[in-house]
């Protein structure tokens, strides 16, 4: 089968244990207000101008029949009146336009991973299928986990949880490792932010915990949006219902994804929203601990990178980034 995906991260070491190809997926059934890779949510290839980049030689103005307008700063670009966008970035001498996405066969881009092999099987490592979100394209990543497995080589899969479980189940079936991205407790906070509310994620969640999946919940945590204390608690309180030995990812906030916003055309829906601050990360690591999780910051690297619940009891006014530090 053919997929579409926008790129090959390698040496990645965040998206499972130790070194990874993560592949990032095309197409995702939710508009987060906060995603770093926008240019991963609708369908299709997408074009990115790099103001940076641009020299100002006009080739792409010459051939936009007024679409295109050279400023001081560079170009301005009216993206609904160009109808040949593609051909006025094909004509840029500085790379200044960035193509994203393309088609590939499951077969062509198993070669592609597997030439990394060496680097998996000495560090304990895989490949991570990530967006995006890869379940909407489910055979194609259902192919390709096979061709890889074959080899000898761990999979895991990185989705928001959101669809069918019918579609969602046969993909998560085919990987050894399940990170689900659980972005909201509230339904309606859910809802505000994300497009969808998150009862089918947490039915899908709780449904690959009954059969025995092997997985981590990830919670991003969103100055301003979701880093209250009935939020976090609230989320970790869920996944603690899942049952013994579940593992959460702390995830902060960050602003990478900002200048994907302007280089597409958009204005960032996050606007001067701070990154997560360290201190609301470890509160939130702390909390897990205390509710019996095993817990990291900043993505899973390997089972050694969790810091597991020895600590039962906390009193009011314990240091919690001190017993971060201090407890494994």
């Amino acid at each position: 089968m053919d997929g579409q995906i926008s790129k090959i991260q390698r040496y990645s070491t965040r998206d499972g244990p130790g070194l990874r190809s993560t592949v990032f997926a095309i197409g995702c059934p939710l508009s987060c207000l906060w995603c770093s890779n926008p240019e991963l949510m609708g369908e299709g290839e997408k074009l990115l101008y790099h103001r940076q980049l641009c020299t100002g030689c006009g080739a792409c103005v010459a051939l936009s029949h007024g679409a295109i307008r050279l400023e001081k700063d560079g170009c301005v670009i009216d993206r609904e009146a160009c109808s040949n966008l593609g051909e006025c970035a094909d004509a840029c001498y500085y790379d200044a336009y960035e193509r994203v996405g393309f088609t590939v066969s499951a077969e062509e881009l198993a070669v592609k991973l597997l030439r990394d092999k060496a680097f998996y099987d000495q560090s304990g490592g895989g490949v991570t299928f990530s967006g995006g979100e890869p379940a909407s394209q489910a055979g194609f990543f259902i192919e390709l986990a096979g061709v890889l497995k074959a080899e000898g080589v761990h999979v895991a899969l990185d989705t928001s949880g959101y669809m069918l479980w019918e579609q969602l189940v046969p993909l998560v079936d085919e990987v050894e490792l399940v990170l689900f991205d659980l972005k909201a407790h509230d339904s309606e906070l859910h809802r505000r932010f994300t497009g969808a509310d998150n009862t089918l994620i947490k039915e899908n969640i709780r449904r690959a915990a009954d059969i025995g999946k092997d997985m981590v919940i990830r919670l991003v945590i969103v100055p301003g949006v979701n880093d209250s204390v009935g939020e976090i608690a609230g989320r970790l309180e869920f996944v603690r219902s899942l049952g013994e030995g579940m593992r959460v990812d702390i995830l902060k906030y960050h602003r990478l994804g900002a200048g994907k916003y302007a280089a597409l055309g958009l204005r960032d829906p996050m606007g001067d929203t701070p990154e997560c601050p360290d201190e609301t990360a470890e509160y939130a690591a702390g909390l897990a601990r205390e509710m019996g999780l095993a817990v990291a910051i900043g993505g899973v690297r390997d089972p050694g990178a969790y810091y597991f619940p020895l600590v039962r009891q906390l009193s009011p006014n314990t240091n919690v980034k001190a017993v971060w530090d201090g407890t494994k």
